[in-house]
């Protein structure tokens, strides 16, 4: 056996002879780490060649998805899991990600899935499964981070599921070396990936961040499962949102949303009624409605114009593109003459949310003129449309969905571009004010 070592981007997978200070492929500073591989001298056998098939003799194309009944989770999915697949989540550390999969194996029946955890103890498993479940539900569980054992007792057994908690703390003897080393990361992941794909068994792998929010390990990993999904939220909220980056099966555009309470994590199937539960009329509020998804939220934008005591003015963003912010600024004051340049701007999205949408632009520049000229934004009033750099309020898609969410809520009066007139039913009870720019809502908000 002759070694050969060589340098791996942690980042993409890039392969070096030597090690650089930045990666060439995906532009990352320091993120070479140092590999071992052994090639053998023996010959290799010749491979045996297979008979290609037509696209018409494949069978059972319909996608059979079998659903989990934790309704969020199987939102993000597509509908449901499906069977043989490899789901990786990812996120911070304390998030919730071991809370969340573990209310997962517990909607299963007792021997339908395996828990295996190689950073918990099979007291420390116990408990929290009890504090979730009240001890209404069983789960099998195994405490270990060796791959060939896991992988012999889910041959086995003939699990259904397998959760696998972290796949960073898992090691294959056969590999050289330590657990959560690049190599061992990749080729534990590709054995666990053909063992789904070879007995058609669904496998979750939860994986470490890094401080960057990347998922620790190489790229590849990512590129090898079927669905990544991102669990994220605010240390400061008890708020959890679970995005998908990936998934093969389905959108990438769903999104679930869970609040973490004593007993584990709960659904929010309505969130719009959480974030707007203390929304007051005052100076800088605007209320806006967004896509997330195929979900239409309320949203309450907050913003803050003051005077600023520093030579550069502060910009300052949560929940929001500060990149956005600053073309907004410089919008309002081109098109409508609002002086910014001597006044430090606060934005806040109410909640933990983070918004890319642009229908949220036109709050947020009605927000930003309420705080500056301390004129409340009427009761009642939801604002939706996107700004263009000449001033213009552009057309946003969803519109009758933004729509019949707001009325759901009890708002009376909704602001929308003059481009979106007659591409929805109106109703009774709801006055719609239609604005082409910037001027236009100036007048008819702020007089």
């Amino acid at each position: 056996m002759k070694s050969k070592i060589f340098y791996v981007c942690g980042n993409c997978g890039y392969r070096s002879a030597r090690w650089q200070g930045r990666c060439p492929s995906c532009e990352s500073w320091n993120s070479f780490l140092e590999e071992e591989t052994k090639s053998s001298t023996k010959k290799s056998s010749r491979a045996k060649a297979e008979t290609p098939i037509l696209i018409s003799e494949v069978k059972n194309l319909t996608t059979q998805r079998i659903t989990i009944g934790i309704n969020e989770f199987d939102r993000v999915l597509g509908g449901g899991l499906v069977p043989g697949s490899v789901v990786l989540i990812g996120g911070d550390p304390g998030i919730g990600k071991s809370t969340l999969l573990l209310q997962v194996s517990g909607k299963t029946k007792p021997g339908d899935c395996l828990y295996v955890s190689g950073e918990e103890s099979k007291q420390q498993i116990a408990l929290r499964f009890k504090r979730v479940f009240q001890n209404q539900e069983d789960l099998q569980i195994l405490p270990e981070t060796n791959l060939e054992t896991i992988l012999a007792t889910l041959e086995n057994n003939n699990y259904d599921f397998a959760i696998i908690d972290s796949i960073q703390s898992v090691y294959s003897s056969d590999i050289d070396g330590i657990p959560g080393s690049l190599t061992q990361i990749r080729e534990c992941a590709i054995k666990l990936t053909e063992f789904a794909k070879r007995t058609n068994t669904s496998v979750f792998l939860i994986g470490h961040v890094t401080k960057e929010g990347f998922i620790a390990g190489p790229k590849v990993l990512e590129h090898m499962v079927d669905v990544v999904l991102q669990f994220e939220g605010e240390k400061n909220y008890s708020y959890r949102i679970l995005r998908t980056l990936k998934n093969r099966f389905g959108s990438t555009n769903e999104i679930g949303i869970f609040e973490m309470v004593d007993s584990g994590l709960r659904e929010v199937s309505n969130p719009s009624e959480l974030f707007l539960a203390e929304v007051t009329n005052t100076p800088g509020v605007a209320i806006s409605a967004v896509i997330e998804g195929s979900r239409p939220i309320i949203i309450e934008s907050q913003a803050l114009v003051t005077s600023t005591g520093f030579s550069y003015p502060q910009r300052t963003t949560n929940g929001f593109d500060i990149k956005r912010l600053q073309l907004i600024l410089a919008v309002l004051e081109k098109r409508i003459g609002i002086s910014f340049s001597n006044k430090d701007v606060f934005v806040n999205i109410a909640g933990g949310f983070r918004i890319d949408d642009t229908s949220l632009d036109l709050a947020i520049a009605c927000a930003l003129i309420s705080s500056n000229s301390e004129i409340s934004i009427p009761d009642k009033t939801v604002i939706i449309g996107e700004i263009g750099l000449t001033g213009e309020v552009r057309n946003v898609p969803f519109i009758e969905q933004r729509i019949n969410e707001a009325i759901k809520l009890g708002f009376t009066n909704i602001i929308l571009p003059e481009v979106s007139k007659g591409k929805f039913k109106k109703k009774t009870h709801t006055r719609y004010e239609f604005v082409t720019n910037l001027n236009d809502i100036f007048s008819k908000i702020f007089g």
